[in-house]
C-alpha cells in the first residue's frame, strides 16, 4: 500500500485490537504491514474500512494464527426485564460497554410508544451496572384534554347561541 495510507491502516488495526508483527518499506512509496488480528475483528467490516481509508490501494492477505486466549463477556439486552436472545451478544471486555450503549440507544429509537413505559436493559459481566433507559408511555393528560374538551364543546354552543340570535 502507499506510504500516505500508514498511519490510517494502523490506527485500523490497533482498533481491532491488532498486534503489529512487521513493517516493511518495499520501496520508497509502498509499505507492507503484518498484524496479528482475531478473526472477529476482521470479519464484520474489516474489509470495508480498510479499503475506505486507503481508497482502495491497500489489500488483505490472512492465514489461521491459532487459538488464544482472549476476555471475552456476552452482553444481554432485557426488554421489560426479560432478555431477548437475538439482541445478545459476546464480545471482548473492552468493546462490551459501547456495544451495550449502543444497542440500547438505537432500540429505544427503533421501538413504537406503548400505553406504558418499555425499560430497555443492557447487562453484561464486564460492568455491573445496567442501562436503563425506558421508552416512555405514550399517555395523554386527562385534566387538560377534558379542559380542552369543554372549551371546545363551549365555544361550540356559543356559536349556535350566536347564530339563532341573529
Amino acid at each position: 500500500m502507499p506510504t500516505e495510507y500508514v498511519g490510517a491502516v494502523m490506527q485500523l488495526c490497533e482498533g481491532r485490537r491488532g498486534d503489529m508483527a512487521k513493517m516493511d518499506y518495499l520501496s520508497e512509496q509502498r509499505v507492507e504491514l503484518r498484524y496479528t488480528l482475531p478473526l472477529g475483528e476482521i470479519i464484520f467490516d474489516f474489509f470495508d474500512r480498510l479499503k475506505s481509508s486507503t481508497r482502495g490501494y491497500a489489500s488483505l492477505d490472512y492465514e489461521p494464527a491459532g487459538m488464544r486466549r482472549s476476555k471475552l463477556v456476552k452482553v444481554d439486552i432485557l426488554l421489560n426485564g426479560e432478555p431477548v436472545d437475538a439482541f445478545s451478544a459476546i464480545v471482548h471486555a473492552d468493546k462490551a460497554y459501547e456495544y451495550g450503549k449502543a444497542m440500547v440507544s438505537k432500540l429505544r429509537e427503533l421501538i413504537p410508544r406503548q400505553m406504558f413505559d418499555v425499560p430497555i436493559q443492557r447487562r453484561s459481566a464486564a460492568r455491573s451496572s445496567a442501562a436503563r433507559p425506558s421508552r416512555r408511555a405514550a399517555r395523554t393528560s386527562w385534566p387538560s384534554a377534558t379542559a380542552a374538551t369543554s372549551r371546545a364543546s363551549a365555544s361550540c354552543s356559543n356559536a349556535r347561541r350566536r347564530a339563532r340570535s341573529a
